[in-house]
């Protein structure tokens, strides 16, 4: 990992420093104020929204309790603004594209002002430690996100209690009907909780068992399916170093290292195969942290990536499985024609669709900001064949 940056602040007068840890790459704050259990939510959220951290040094439970009251204030003003009627530019009304974009912009906001509420971290005899009065043991949690931490430093609490959160999924793991087995997601790697696509791959008929690609692995959960499915041999790719450790934790657990090859590369290992799947991110928009990189696919990058060099990588009569939610169309941040136009301009054709409805609890949520898409949403598996190979899905629409 890259060498971590420094923090500055004073206090009582003297220059303290400290190393900045973040596992997402997030520059350290400009100002910091030293506060203990004194300091009460107000003066604390006034500070934050004004670009000054905090660096909690009382009990570890008010540090905790201080985060929840900062998220109800950010949350109630929200509220306040969600009730005022919208003012669209230029006199157009506001559609779901629009809704999608300010809920971002609220995402991102609540996690920048969460995100200047610091607690100390330090080396400590088994890993790195909070020296707070009644923290818990984060050793483990914090090694897997920041990685050896030799010098006295400072973390965003929220994003160590996501560090901790995502130790336990890794520790238990998560249940792969489809395997008969749990996957255990690294640290920033995201994890296979809607079981949908991967049903989907767990289903579809395959058209050879020789040879398949994973590209972008992740996890390594669809590379794992295609093997116990009995195909003999599956090569994975990923350029995530995390996803890369994951996938071969996970192969390894599964006991499928033989059949199982993960290889860091961009899109496509070298060769054919006569099955290369891919479960590229779903909505064509900016990741603010580096686990929505699983999620958000700025440009629609990696989908378009992969359409336009599927071709070459197919066996004759091979086939491209691209898993892919419909929820970008919902939203309004792109077309089914546009998705189409790709296929079609790639040299592909569809010979078949495979759907299904997500069973996520967000689906049936009314009170998510996106529900009317949600509820719409469906995820495809589009077996894509190289049109030199003939034939063709009619509305594939």
């Amino acid at each position: 990992m890259a060498e971590h940056p420094i923090l500055s602040w004073n206090a009582d007068g003297r220059a303290q420093t400290a190393r900045w840890y973040a596992a997402g790459g997030t520059p350290p704050p400009r100002r910091v104020v030293p506060a203990d259990d004194r300091m009460c939510a107000d003066i604390a959220y006034r500070l934050v929204c004004e670009g000054t951290a905090v660096l909690w040094q009382g009990d570890y439970h008010g540090g905790r309790q201080l985060l929840a009251a900062l998220g109800r204030r950010i949350d109630r003003r929200s509220a306040r603004r969600g009730r005022r009627p919208a003012a669209p530019a230029g006199g157009r009304a506001t559609g779901p594209a629009d809704a999608f974009h300010r809920h971002r912009q609220a995402q991102g906001h609540r996690a920048r002002v969460l995100g200047m509420l610091l607690v100390p971290l330090e080396p400590g005899p088994r890993g790195p430690a909070v020296p707070l009065r009644r923290a818990p043991d984060v050793a483990e949690a914090a090694t897997a996100a920041y990685g050896p931490v030799t010098e006295p430093g400072a973390v965003a609490l929220r994003e160590l209690l996501g560090a901790v959160g995502a130790h336990e999924w890794r520790r238990k793991g998560v249940d792969i009907p489809a395997l008969g087995a749990r996957v255990h997601p690294h640290y920033g790697v995201f994890s296979p909780v809607r079981g949908e696509y991967v049903d989907l791959v767990a289903e579809a008929p395959l058209p050879a068992k020789s040879l398949a690609f994973d590209v972008g692995t992740g996890t390594g959960v669809l590379a794992a399916v295609l093997a116990r499915r009995g195909v003999e041999r599956v090569v994975a790719t990923d350029t995530d170093p995390r996803a890369l450790a994951c996938a071969r934790d996970n192969v390894d657990r599964l006991g499928l290292a033989d059949q199982v090859e993960v290889v860091e590369g961009n899109l496509f290992p070298p060769g054919r195969a006569p099955l290369v799947v891919c479960n590229p991110p779903w909505l064509p928009a900016k990741p603010t942290s580096a686990l929505e990189h699983a999620v958000y696919d700025p440009g629609g990058g990696m989908l378009h990536g992969f359409l336009a060099g599927l071709a070459v990588h197919l066996e004759p009569g091979g086939e491209g499985w691209l898993v892919l939610s419909d929820l970008a169309e919902h939203l309004g941040l792109r077309g089914r024609g546009e998705l189409l136009g790709a296929i079609e301009a790639a040299g592909l054709r569809v010979a078949a669709r495979h759907d299904t409805r997500p069973r996520h609890r967000k689906a049936t949520d009314p009170s998510d900001p996106l529900h009317a898409a949600r509820a719409a949403e469906v995820t495809s598996l589009w077996r894509l064949t190289a049109a030199a190979d003939g034939g063709g899905m009619s509305g594939a629409g």
